[in-house]
């Protein structure tokens, strides 16, 4: 393998390969948003279970919390798809970096291999949006908008 001997050649490389950095600060960032929806989930889930478990709850109410669980437990696994697809996400941007990198800095042949790492990222990127929305979606509907209860007429 032969590197490239000028400066100007590594600075090019540089430049070229630092641009996706940018898409795994976009990654990092959404990793931090859903990884604190699925410490709230997991707080809720154990509210409910704890509550459960003490007993004393009554029928009706014992069958919606185990709805809820239920609810909470599908919204778990959208958390954990989404953080899983932003990881493989992450990997192959940081791959396509590094390819980048050595493609313009030696005679390695990587611009191909660059390219598939970086669509499979962007497609690993818009995968876990759709498991966010997913996961945002049912949990509005998961929401109990109380109103105000009507007043008798005069």
């Amino acid at each position: 393998m032969i590197f490239a001997p000028d400066l100007s050649t590594v600075t090019h490389a540089i430049q070229l390969a630092v641009a996706p950095v940018f898409l795994l600060t976009a990654v990092s960032g959404i990793i931090s948003a859903v990884a604190g929806r699925l410490a709230r989930i997991i707080d809720r889930a154990r509210l409910l279970e704890n509550r459960l478990e003490a007993g004393g709850v009554e029928e009706g109410r014992a069958v919606k919390m185990y709805a809820e669980l239920g609810q909470l437990r599908k919204r778990g696994w959208l958390v954990n798809g989404c953080i899983a697809l932003l990881t493989f996400c992450a990997m192959l941007i940081g791959s396509t970096i590094i390819l980048l990198f050595l493609g313009e800095t030696s005679e390695l042949p990587t611009l191909k291999i660059a390219t598939v790492c970086f669509l499979s990222g962007v497609i690993c990127f818009l995968l876990a949006l759709l498991c966010f929305l997913a996961e945002t979606l049912l949990a509005t509907r998961l929401l109990k908008f109380a109103q105000l209860p009507a007043r008798p007429g005069p």
